[in-house]
C-alpha cells in the first residue's frame, strides 16, 4: 500500500513552484552589493530562476555538474539555488570566510564548471585565478553598468545572461534523491570535506 499525501518527487523546483502558486505576489527584499535595495516577487524569482537554468544549459551545464557560488544571501543567489538545483545540476555554495587556499581546494575538488561571484569577491577570485583549474566560466553577479575591469578569463555578466532568455522552461522531472546542493566543512581536520545534499 502506498501513501497518498505526496504523489510527486520532492524537488527544488517544486519549492519555488509552490511559492509562486501560493505566495506569488509576496515580496523578496534584498540589499544589493551595488548599494541599493531590490524588491520583487516570488513569481518574478521563479521566472528568473528558469532563465538562469536556460542560460546554464547554453553554457553546457547539465545533470550532476557542479556550479559554485561565492556570494552573499541575495535574490540573485536564491535564483541560482533554484535554477541550478531545478535543472538537475548541483549548487555549490562556498564559504567566503575560509582561507583562500581552502577556497581554491574546494573549487578544484568539487570540479565546479562555473563560478558565480558577487562583486565583493571578485578580488579574491582574481588572487586565486592561477590556482583554479577546471572553471569554464566566471559569472559576476551584477549588471553591465557595474561590471568591473578584471584580468579573469571567460568572465560573463549575470544580468546579460538572463536578459537574453525568455523563462519558458519546463523543469525536468528528477528523482528526489538527485543531488542539488553541495557544501564543504571548514577543514578543521585536514582539507575541507564535501557534503552532498
Amino acid at each position: 500500500m502506498l501513501g497518498l499525501m505526496q504523489n510527486w518527487q520532492l524537488l527544488t523546483s517544486k519549492i519555488i513552484d509552490h511559492a509562486t502558486r501560493c505566495h506569488g505576489n509576496v515580496e523578496i527584499v534584498t540589499l544589493r552589493t551595488e548599494g541599493d535595495e531590490h524588491r520583487y516577487t516570488y513569481k518574478e524569482c521563479q521566472k528568473r530562476s528558469k532563465k538562469l537554468a536556460q542560460s546554464m544549459e547554453k553554457l553546457g551545464i547539465g545533470l550532476g555538474d557542479c556550479v559554485g557560488t561565492l556570494a552573499w544571501n541575495t535574490y540573485r543567489h536564491m535564483e541560482i539555488w533554484y535554477g541550478v538545483g531545478g535543472m538537475g545540476a548541483i549548487a555549490h555554495t562556498i564559504n567566503p570566510r575560509l582561507f583562500p587556499e581552502q577556497i581554491a581546494y574546494i573549487i578544484n575538488h568539487s570540479e565546479d564548471k562555473v563560478l558565480y561571484v558577487d562583486l565583493t569577491f571578485v578580488p579574491l577570485v582574481v588572487a586565486l585565478k592561477d590556482h583554479l583549474k577546471g572553471l569554464k566560466h566566471i559569472i559576476i553577479m551584477t549588471d553591465e553598468a557595474h561590471m568591473p575591469e578584471t584580468p579573469l578569463d571567460n568572465v560573463l555578466c549575470y544580468e546579460t545572461l538572463l536578459d537574453v532568455e525568455n523563462g519558458n522552461y519546463d523543469w525536468p522531472e528528477l528523482d528526489e534523491n538527485t543531488a542539488c546542493g553541495l557544501c564543504y566543512t571548514s577543514g578543521t581536520t585536514g582539507n575541507p570535506k564535501g557534503v552532498l545534499l
